[in-house]
């Protein structure tokens, strides 16, 4: 007879993106997992296969969870720059205080794993920054529209630096940044995109 799942696949990935994100998934080993999900070895590789599959599952359940619906509402946001500066103000209070202070970033820590190698995790890693870099754009395009930023700002390029901004808040505040350093880092480089520029 097949083996009757008596557990919800959904709740269970829960918990490994939680453990991932607050422990790292390179230094997380498979009993770590079957503890804190308090499944079986063979349930878990059943369900999800390896530990690098688990991972790259874990990785598209906080994509689609956590990431998207933030930079979907950038993107749609009509008031420009400060929807910019928004998004990194909630960043900052996010990574700094709360439930998930100082876990970074599932997607960005995993940039700076061994795992980022494995092909199926380059690949949410890179539809990760795509869709925060589109966002980024978006948002770039309203505030041009709004005639917030400057007439010469390349925008493919200043949404690439806002996209890099976000990693280095997500790097610095696992690290212990204090959110009013990462703050003043932000408006600099949003005040850089506003200055116009003596001749």
């Amino acid at each position: 007879m097949p083996d009757v799942k008596h557990f919800d696949p959904d709740v269970a990935l829960d918990q490994v993106v939680r453990l991932f994100w607050e422990c790292g998934a390179d230094v997380t080993g498979i009993a770590e997992v079957v503890q804190a999900t308090g499944l079986s070895r063979s349930s878990l590789y059943a369900t999800f296969g390896g530990k690098e599959r688990l991972q790259a599952a874990a990785l598209r359940r906080y994509l689609e969870r956590q990431s998207r619906p933030v930079f979907d509402a950038l993107a749609t946001d009509e008031r420009g720059l400060p929807a910019i500066t928004g998004f990194f103000e909630r960043l900052v209070a996010a990574r700094c205080t709360g439930e998930h202070a100082r876990w970074g970033c599932l997607v960005t820590n995993t940039h700076t794993s061994a795992a980022r190698e494995i092909p199926e995790i380059q690949q949410v890693l890179d539809a990760h920054h795509t869709a925060l870099r589109a966002a980024m754009h978006a948002a770039l395009e309203t505030a041009r529209e709004r005639g917030q930023v400057r007439p010469d700002l390349d925008l493919e390029a200043g949404a690439e630096t806002l996209a890099l901004l976000a990693y280095g808040v997500n790097l610095r505040s696992r690290a212990g940044a204090e959110a009013a350093d990462l703050l003043a880092g932000m408006r600099a480089v949003l005040d850089g995109f506003t200055r116009t520029e003596e001749r």
